[in-house]
């Protein structure tokens, strides 16, 4: 299962190690102008070493695009790129080679594989993502067309939160801080955490929340596939995430006179009171916001003295070296909108098959 999509399709390759990471895009339609440098901007917000809190490790994560593009515009036919790896440090996974670490990935791909790439976790690295993100980018050039826009923020890092309306916040300001949070001074606060954490060794968790805006009524199926599914689906396959909740979510204990959208006539336009339901009723899509809320785990990967076992059952201590994100918040938010774009455009497409 290395594609996600019905009609527009992404299937990825590669390792964190390897020669390159990339996808196959299918199913975007022609005559799309590729604006690759709003394409390259995308990757530049999930690259490493782009901030004193997210990884050292250095890549330029320039894409090269290999087929289904001519002047500039999209044929229609299979997309092909990829972004060549440039800066491994595969020595550093030397002592990993034959330990199983504490909640990776490397104990379930032995057992179920018999075989695993330890550097870096092969391909379970979140380096896989670079493809989602270009998927995503396409999905948004796409999308503007109909004046669909998707913005992600940081929304809470440990204990440090934001109010859960988004409406109080510019989210227009959320690229003017390392930690992509659109309040100044609570993102200041939650760098400050992040760098506390990572001068003990340690990593921190927290929840990025995602806003889509324009979205027309109609999207998703009545039953199986509903578009809440999908997008809970989407989400939940990023690396790190824990947990995925929409509209008010878990604040359900409420009576059903407190939370329901009732409706009214809007200039002709049938709207709602309330946003409750997060843009969604019954599966599909009402017109109205989408939001939702995607949980974190702190980073696997510490630097300080864990115990643990090897391949050969035996109990060891281990302590990782490399270079890792202390918070996967910061580069996850444009992975969040990315995934988000790639569930919408397809349930467009969809939408527009049944179309008489």
């Amino acid at each position: 299962m290395n594609t996600f999509g019905t009609i527009y399709r992404l299937t990825s390759f590669g390792e964190s190690h390897g020669a390159a990471v990339g996808g196959v895009i299918d199913g975007c339609p022609p005559g799309l102008v590729l604006d690759m440098d709003f394409i390259q901007a995308e990757l530049d917000r999930r690259r490493p070493g782009q901030s004193r809190i997210t990884t050292p490790r250095k890549e330029s994560d320039k894409v090269e695009i290999l087929s289904g593009v001519f002047e500039g515009k999209t044929t229609g036919t299979p997309i092909g790129f990829m972004v060549r790896n440039e800066n491994q440090q595969s020595s550093d996974y030397d002592n990993l080679k034959e330990v199983f670490r504490p909640s990776h990935a490397d104990f379930t791909y032995q057992q179920k594989y018999g075989i695993r790439d330890h550097r870096g976790g092969g391909r379970s690295s979140a380096r896989e993502t670079i493809a989602r993100i270009v998927a995503g980018a396409v999905a948004k050039l796409w999308l503007r067309q109909f004046q669909i826009g998707i913005t992600a923020y940081t929304s809470q890092v440990g204990e440090i939160a934001l109010e859960n309306d988004y409406r109080k916040y510019d989210l227009s300001r959320t690229e003017d801080n390392m930690v992509r949070c659109p309040d100044p001074e609570v993102a200041e606060r939650m760098i400050k955490l992040i760098n506390e954490v990572r001068y003990q060794g340690d990593t921190i968790g927290g929840i990025i929340t995602c806003v889509i805006k324009g979205t027309p009524v109609g999207l998703g199926e009545p039953v199986f596939g509903k578009l809440h599914a999908s997008l809970g689906s989407a989400m939940l396959s990023i690396n790190a995430v824990k947990g995925f909740e929409y509209g008010m979510g878990f604040n359900v204990t409420g009576r059903g006179s407190e939370v329901n959208d009732s409706f009214y006539n809007d200039h002709g336009i049938v709207s709602t009171r309330t946003n409750n339901s997060g843009g969604i009723q019954a599966g599909i899509s009402n017109g109205q916001d989408i939001y939702f809320r995607v949980a974190f785990k702190p980073v696997s990967t510490i630097l300080t003295e864990q115990r643990s076992v090897d391949i050969h059952g035996k109990d060891i201590p281990l302590k990782a070296r490399g270079r890792h994100d202390p918070c996967v918040l910061p580069r996850a938010v444009p992975i969040v909108e990315a995934m988000a774009a790639m569930t919408i455009m397809d349930y467009y497409l969809l939408a527009k098959t049944k179309q008489t």
